[in-house]
């Protein structure tokens, strides 16, 4: 294996693009550069600083280098894989093969260990749940330095604490999966505009059965009668029958050249695009077969999209509201979002269904709602204001995302918290492995 290199970069960040001091080892050997480090991290597309350092002394490993598929079977779909690997590839190699990944975020730019650290759910969670149910084995480095193999059946609750877990029980080496069968390589979707959240909500519990996969844009903007209108996506795998001959192209993505000024996105532009965005579905409901990129990754269509928000950087705002709460919960919170402002054009409202097993995984049965927001002077005041209703609403926040939520807010939103700490204090009892953000809100010393 060839040395490991340091990464000589003054400042490290997220997809957010708020920095941290700190540098990164970066070799195909991800074994040899755990050792001794306090955090791994792949892409760096979490939008806060669960990825980011807690200090520029500490040492943190990137795997992206450690990408190799060690082993498929054919029969029964099970894959394994080192921790590095990017689902854009994974994709590159089994598609073409009739063969798709369970579960998938809204990027294919993220690595195996970094689905399984943030328990990523997708269109489907309804019906697959999150990326861990289909998960079944890990490899892991642990803070004393020992590797060991866990699944549902060996050391369970160190299985069950990684997924979610952003990293904090153990350095992931290995992840072995089940990938599922696709009949076709194209998707059928039906869209449907939408009048408003009430509609919306409705819209969603009616599509759940049919549809395997279904999420929604929501203009956060509009208010009155119009507020929550948007536009309802769901979709399933086309039959052969359906799907056109040939595969679909690859995508050609463009990249997003320079910064644009911070205040290109505010509240009147935002209001332009949500308008023209929101009436450019002339028909009430459509109906389509496209390729799996635009349907399941559209911000991949545009390389470093992060850079539309300005230097200032972004942060998004996900929670994720109980079913037991009503519909009248997710009209409350869209209300407050409208008229707190700092919203920005990419909201997305996704039906979710019954909770997993990782200790601190994110969806629970109900509604989430994700929102990008520009940093600003104000956003400290926003995320907390939102979270004080989801704290009362009984939801919770989605760590992956997050950046300023804190330590009181989210003990009071997450009854699980005590039963994570316990894990840590049998599998990393001296806090070795850390980030940013378990500084910032589970009290680790920098």
């Amino acid at each position: 294996m060839p040395e490991p290199k340091q990464i000589e970069e003054p400042m490290l960040s997220g997809w957010g693009r708020l920095p941290v001091e700190g540098s990164e080892q970066i070799s195909e050997d991800l074994e040899k550069i755990t050792r001794g480090a306090v955090l791994t991290r792949g892409l760096g597309r979490s939008y806060g600083d669960s990825s980011l350092p807690a200090s520029p002394n500490d040492s943190v490993a990137c795997s992206r280098l450690a990408n190799r598929i060690l082993s498929f079977d054919e029969k029964t779909g099970v894959l394994r894989a080192e921790a590095g690997l990017s689902l854009a590839d994974l994709l590159a190699v089994f598609m073409p093969r009739g063969w798709f990944p369970p579960v998938t975020p809204g990027t294919k730019f993220v690595t195996l260990g970094g689905m399984v650290a943030s328990d990523v759910h997708g269109k489907n969670h309804h019906r697959e749940g999150c990326f861990g149910a289909h998960v079944r084995s890990l490899r892991v480095r642990l803070a004393d330095g020992s590797i060991v193999e866990c699944s549902r059946a060996d050391h369970s609750d160190l299985f069950y604490g990684t997924m979610g877990g952003m990293g904090l029980l153990g350095h992931i080496l290995e992840v072995e999966f089940t990938m599922q069968p696709i009949p076709s390589s194209w998707i059928v979707m039906e869209s449907e505009r939408v009048a408003n959240i009430d509609e919306f909500l409705s819209a969603l519990s009616q599509s759940a059965p049919t549809w395997p996969m279904t999420m929604g844009w929501i203009d956060c903007l509009s208010s009155g009668r119009a507020m929550g209108r948007g536009i309802l996506m769901a979709g399933r795998w086309a039959e052969p029958s359906e799907a056109p001959p040939a595969m679909p192209k690859a995508p050609h993505p463009h990249t997003m050249p320079v910064d644009l000024p911070n205040w290109a996105i505010n509240g009147a532009t935002t209001r332009l695009f949500n308008t023209a965005y929101y009436w450019r579905h002339l028909r009430r409901r459509a109906h389509t077969v496209l390729a799996p990129d635009p349907f399941f990754y559209p911000l991949d269509a545009i390389l470093q999209w992060n850079r539309v928000y300005g230097s200032r950087g972004f942060t998004q705002y996900q929670c994720v509201l109980p079913r037991e709460a009503g519909p009248e919960a997710v009209r409350e919170f869209m209300a407050r979002l409208t008229k707190l402002g700092g919203a920005s054009p990419l909201c997305v409202i996704k039906d979710c269904g019954a909770e997993g097993r990782g200790t601190l995984s994110f969806p629970m049965e109900g509604t989430s709602i994700a929102v990008d927001m520009a940093v600003s002077p104000q956003i400290q005041r926003i995320v907390d204001n939102l979270n004080e209703f989801v704290i009362a609403a009984g939801g919770r926040i989605y760590l992956t995302k997050d950046r300023f939520t804190t330590a009181a807010h989210f003990r009071a939103m997450e009854p699980r918290l005590d039963a994570f700490q316990a894990l840590r204090e049998k599998w990393d009892p001296g806090r070795r492995l850390k980030s940013a953000q378990s500084v910032r809100i589970f009290g680790d010393r920098e």
